[in-house]
């Protein structure tokens, strides 16, 4: 996951950064930093948390410039630490560079080896910190020049936001794995992961950053160049839809709250349930089940009531409270599922840890059945581009059938979205469906024991 953000040419440029990383909090909560340049240096602040824990009026004072970039980080291996969080920010021979990115290379690991025999030194065990090796040894001359001849060996997932003294640079990398959208609020240029960023901060939204483009922005406006030497298939990532992107958002020219209300349509169409009621797992899950109660013309209900104050950390009981997690996060409507036959929509499943403990608080609070309804197709490979997926031996889906699955949830039935239905629903086929399918559009080393950033972080 992950939500990088860019500002050139605003007189309070840290201030509508730290705007902009609130707008995609959802994108990581793990830390948050901004890195602003005043024309002469950078100057950076990053810290573990919320973007509100991280940075107050006194730190966004100590962030001069009309220009910055911003991260938001969610961590899919590796430590939690602040030496992971990003953007990163360096002086080299080349000078000043800040460096944020969403993504995962999957080339990292002979990166990092080849750089450390090299001579390079990690501080951190990010894949990034790669890319800014490469620059500072390039034999490159300016700054753009580094930028180029260290785009040209990375692989992999990358939306990358590059600042120096001086200049903005985007990149999105050939496939167009993870988001990335341009936009303008009076003379400045913005740059963010998903456009619910400009939204908040009254920008308007101009465009998508293309897959393979790099967009370099100066005091002398804006220039598009295209730095790979080949054009590839358009793969961005279907996830976004179905769970990472915000519902007000806009990938790939889709919005998704609509996009994921025809996931729910679809779902109904294909794996109907005779039943009483439609409830979602939320807050991701609601989308969907308004298209299920839609289509199949039963009542939709909130029969679940999540707690939007749960922190960081909790105190669980020391006595045993079965789903304390699940309860603690979700809480059933008793009144409305007491008797009822349950049709409960949610967005993926994974382990199936979770929807076990889901479905045993349903019915622990009446429900008659439960049918379960997941409005993704059974998740069976690991994401090797920057997702949050476990080993496919931690999979369910892998090494089980759909009944299966059921029995150890415990569900009265249980259906997934077929994969034709996914792409109908979010429109066409110009998107990577690797963990649902197996096809992996950049291959990926074999010795990665089944996870390529078992040892490297994703950013």
């Amino acid at each position: 996951m992950c939500g990088i953000f860019g500002i050139i040419g605003h007189a309070e440029a840290s201030n509508l950064a730290y705007l902009g990383l609130h707008a995609l909090q959802h994108r990581g909560q793990e830390s948050a930093g901004i890195v602003s340049s005043d024309g002469a240096r950078l100057h950076a602040h990053r810290g573990m948390g919320l973007v509100h824990d991280v940075f107050d009026e006194t730190v966004l004072s100590r962030l001069p410039g009309d220009a910055a970039i911003g991260h938001v980080r969610y961590s899919t291996a590796g430590q939690s630490i602040l030496e992971n969080a990003q953007p990163f920010s360096v002086s080299y021979g080349g000078g000043w560079l800040g460096i944020a990115h969403n993504g995962n290379l999957t080339n990292a690991i002979e990166l990092r080896s080849s750089l450390e025999a090299a001579g390079s030194i990690f501080q951190s065990s990010s894949d990034t910190e790669a890319i800014v090796h490469l620059i500072a040894r390039s034999r490159a001359g300016a700054p753009l020049d580094r930028i180029r001849d260290a785009l040209l060996r990375l692989e992999g997932a990358f939306s990358l936001l590059f600042s120096t003294p001086d200049m903005l640079v985007a990149v999105r990398d050939p496939h167009g794995f993870r988001p990335l959208a341009l936009g303008r609020i009076g003379n400045a240029l913005v740059v963010a992961s998903e456009p619910v960023a400009f939204d908040l901060i009254g920008a308007e939204t101009l465009r998508e950053v293309d897959p393979g483009e790099m967009v370099v922005i100066d005091r002398a406006g804006l220039r598009s160049e295209r730095p790979f030497p080949q054009s590839l298939p358009r793969r961005s990532c279907i996830f976004e839809h179905v769970y990472f992107a915000r519902p007000d958002s806009v990938i790939d020219g889709v919005g998704v709250y609509e996009a994921r209300k025809n996931l729910g349509r679809i779902l109904a169409e294909e794996s109907p349930a005779d039943a009483d009621i439609v409830l979602p797992v939320p807050d991701s899950g609601v989308p969907a089940a308004i298209g299920f109660a839609e289509r199949s013309g039963l009542p939709f209900e909130m029969g679940m009531i999540r707690s939007h104050y749960i922190g960081r950390t909790f105190i669980e009981p020391r006595q045993s409270i079965r789903h304390f997690g699940v309860r603690l996060k979700l809480a059933p409507v008793r009144a409305l599922v007491r008797g009822k036959r349950v049709v409960v929509v949610d967005d993926s499943l994974v382990r199936g840890t979770t929807s076990r403990k889901i479905i045993k608080t349903i019915r622990d609070a009446g429900a008659r059945e439960i049918h379960l309804r997941i409005s993704s197709p059974p998740t069976r490979f690991p994401c090797f581009y920057g997702i949050d997926t476990p080993s496919r031996r931690e999979l369910i889906a892998s090494s089980h059938t759909v009944d299966e699955i059921a029995k150890y949830i415990t569900a009265d039935s249980l259906a997934f979205l077929s994969n034709e239905g996914l792409h109908r629903a979010v429109g066409g086929n110009a998107h990577c469906d690797a963990c649902f399918s197996g096809n992996y559009p950049v291959p990926f080393p074999e010795s990665a024991d089944d996870r390529v950033h078992l040892r490297l972080v994703a950013n």
